[in-house]
């Protein structure tokens, strides 16, 4: 018999010893089982091996190299190609080089085009590593730069598709990257950032901060100049209709299909707008009429 003090209230009960321990050990138990189904913690790739990784969630991983089309394929982009194929090589060679934002029109090229690069320059001898990080790791760089700062080589940290509205988290850890902050990133790190608007950020978006702050020039500037702190920044516009076809025409001889102008001017119609991404759809749709796989770009 249990009693409260300073009460008349009593509880009665019997505690069932064994049935606790039983209990407990059955816990136990079940605790182990869980730890043996939930995968391992992976452990970080070493960056001084291998070409391609990915940096996700605090975690560096080694993974396969993607696709990656020929620079021959990249038509009526051809000055981007250059400039910033140049640029990878000056990095590679441990000569001064720029951060590069690609920016502009979707379906482009843009992505293929940075991978491409990489894949070209390390086909040329360059001890360079492609590392991704997604938009929601940018916070995370300097721990990615403080395991690469141990390592003899260079590396291209590439951020794909990015742009920014209220996320001031990330945006601000990009600017400190591109400004130079107190915890410098190593010379050996370069970033590439691909992304549909040309200042990475919203102009509407900026315009209604702009709008209830007491320096309103100020702060549009502030938003807007992310992408001057880009030593290079290439512009990828929509194609015209001989450029269109001119893709059309490198990805099908690459995979020996044969195609009419009328057909492809019609796919593309039938999608709204011509780019590289539509071009290669439509040669996918070559393929797969004759029944035949496709080499992967």
């Amino acid at each position: 018999m249990l009693a409260c003090a300073g009460t008349t209230r009593v509880w009665r009960g019997v505690i069932d010893l064994p049935a606790i321990a039983r209990i407990a050990d059955a816990l136990a138990r079940m605790a182990d089982a869980l730890d043996r189904l939930a995968p391992p913690a992976p452990s970080a790739a070493d960056p001084a091996h291998g070409d391609t990784f990915v940096f996700d969630a605090g975690t560096l991983r080694a993974v396969a190299p993607p696709p990656a089309p020929p620079l021959t394929c990249f038509v009526g982009v051809d000055a981007a190609r250059d400039a910033l194929l140049a640029n990878v090589r000056r990095h590679a060679a441990g000569a001064a080089a720029h951060d590069v934002l690609l920016w502009g029109a979707r379906g482009m090229g843009k992505s293929s085009l940075v991978r491409s690069v990489h894949a070209a320059v390390v086909a040329e001898g360059g001890d360079i590593a492609l590392i991704q990080v997604a938009r929601d790791d940018l916070a995370d760089l300097p721990a990615l730069f403080r395991a690469l700062r141990a390592t003899d080589r260079r590396f291209l940290v590439y951020a794909d598709d990015v742009s920014f509205e209220a996320d001031e988290r990330q945006y601000k850890a990009l600017r400190s990257v591109l400004d130079g902050g107190i915890e410098a990133r190593p010379d050996a790190v370069r970033l590439i950032v691909t992304s549909n608007r040309r200042h990475l950020v919203a102009r509407e978006h900026a315009d209604t901060e702009a709008a209830s702050a007491v320096n309103a020039r100020d702060v549009l500037d502030d938003r807007l100049a992310l992408a001057d702190r880009f030593g290079l920044s290439l512009g990828f516009h929509n194609c015209d209709q001989p450029a269109y076809l001119a893709m059309v025409t490198g990805y099908a001889a690459a995979q020996g299909l044969a195609f009419t102008e009328a057909d492809a001017l019609a796919w593309a119609a039938g999608r709204g707008h011509r780019s590289g991404r539509v071009a290669w759809q439509f040669v996918t749709e070559l393929a797969g009429r004759a029944g035949r796989a496709i080499t992967p770009r």
